[in-house]
């Protein structure tokens, strides 16, 4: 059980009155994880090594290919990347795979309009064996970070007890607060807790974190992002009241541009990932994603339906017996977005309903922008009955509005 004493509480009470402001959209950048792991090979692999020069580059992509632009400004170090620490105790890079070290790195992605993420790890180490924070360094490495000018922390919790992990997060999230640096705080307790009340409390963690794991790591597979996806469901009326601007559920990294999932499944993921106002974080080689991906994960609407201000979390309204499920997510200004969901292996299928049936009650009349094709539909009234066709593992995603709206970005050309 979470520990509830004098001193946990104490923590929390000072970071309440040291809210950091940051995330008030979901988060967007890049992580390195899935695609490159921790792999520390640069001399057998020096291009896809964990290293200076992976981030450097990585950096420079999304500087020069539109990702900044579009909100996707994060560049997230993961695990791996630790040295050990120095006479003084202070967590320093590998100097081999960093010879500049982490500040030269963040001010590299600051001068082209990135934030640098971190990572760290509650405990003696990290998942993959390096340096971790315990309790009694958590202060000194909350400083160190702010000192290399980092933008976020991860705070992962590999081989740490339940009790380090209900006194450590709490206790590191007042010490980035202390260090006077707005560093953005994502923190993967609920995830080694099960995810759920009571063992997670929900309301603590909204006051000490942007955002969190909830649940197991993502694999680049479409069973990984069915399984995460089932989980929130079958979770939702747990979940989705807890996100809002500046502290959002995580289910972890999109798969798009890696090898795992097919055209149809990595626009599934795009869609209802951002109907759950997920993070989006990309984690693929931008150095070599296909046109046909980047478009998938450059889509305008889409971003702009993510990054709704309003910052409430969609939740899934309808699961019909022929395998269709549809998502809705409120908007501002009367908006919403509606994502029509086959888990069907057949054929494309002709799903019939109406905004009736989908909980619309307005005697208005709606226009829907199709976000993938930019198709518009006119005339549409609760009680107009129209057809949707969803590919096998597909989607077809709506941004919905009442007639007489709106300022409609373009959509990105195909390359």
């Amino acid at each position: 059980m979470l520990l509830r004493t004098g001193l946990l509480l104490a923590l929390v009470a000072q970071v309440l009155v040291l809210e950091n402001g940051l995330m008030r959209t979901p988060p967007m950048g890049w992580l390195a994880w899935e695609r490159f792991r921790c792999n520390t090979d640069c001399d057998e692999d020096p291009k896809n090594c964990i290293s200076e020069r992976l981030f450097m580059e990585m950096a420079d992509r999304m500087a020069q290919d539109g990702w900044r632009d579009l909100g996707y400004v994060y560049l997230n170090i993961d695990d791996c990347w630790m040295g050990g620490r120095d006479a003084q105790g202070r967590l320093v890079p590998d100097p081999e795979r960093f010879p500049h070290g982490i500040a030269f790195l963040a001010d590299y992605a600051h001068s082209l309009g990135l934030k640098l993420g971190i990572y760290a790890d509650m405990g003696n180490l990290t998942c993959m064996g390096y340096p971790g924070t315990p309790l009694d360094k958590v202060e000194q490495d909350a400083q160190t970070f702010a000192e290399w000018r980092v933008d976020m922390l991860k705070l992962d919790g590999c081989f740490s007890t339940s009790k380090e992990r209900a006194q450590g997060y709490p206790k590191m999230a007042a010490a980035l607060n202390a260090t006077g640096r707005p560093i953005a705080f994502s923190c993967s307790w609920p995830a080694y807790e099960g995810g759920l009340p009571p063992l997670v409390d929900y309301k603590l963690l909204a006051d000490i974190c942007n955002l969190w794991r909830n649940y197991d790591d993502i694999q680049d597979s479409w069973t990984d992002v069915l399984t995460i996806l089932d989980w929130f469901v079958k979770y939702q009326d747990i979940l989705q009241p807890v996100a809002g601007p500046g502290h959002w559920n995580d289910p972890d990294m999109l798969l798009i541009g890696n090898f795992g999932l097919s055209f149809e499944q990595a626009r599934a993921q795009m869609a209802l990932w951002t109907v759950l106002a997920a993070p989006l974080f990309m984690s693929t080689d931008l150095r070599t994603i296909s046109p046909q991906n980047m478009d998938i994960l450059q889509n305008p609407l889409m971003i702009k339906i993510s990054q709704d201000p309003l910052g409430i979390q969609g939740r899934r309204i309808l699961r019909d017996k022929d395998h269709i499920e549809v998502f809705k997510r409120p908007l501002s200004e009367g908006t919403s977005a509606l994502v029509f969901f086959s888990r069907r292996k057949d054929m494309p299928f002709h799903y019939h309903t109406s905004l009736a049936q989908l909980n619309y009650t307005s005697s208005g009349t709606y226009e829907a922008q199709n976000v993938f094709s930019g198709d518009i539909i006119s005339g549409l009234r609760d009680e107009t009955n129209f057809t949707v066709i969803i590919n096998p593992s597909g989607v077809v995603m709506w941004y919905l509005y009442p007639i007489k709206k709106l300022d409609l970005p373009e959509r990105r050309s195909q390359e």
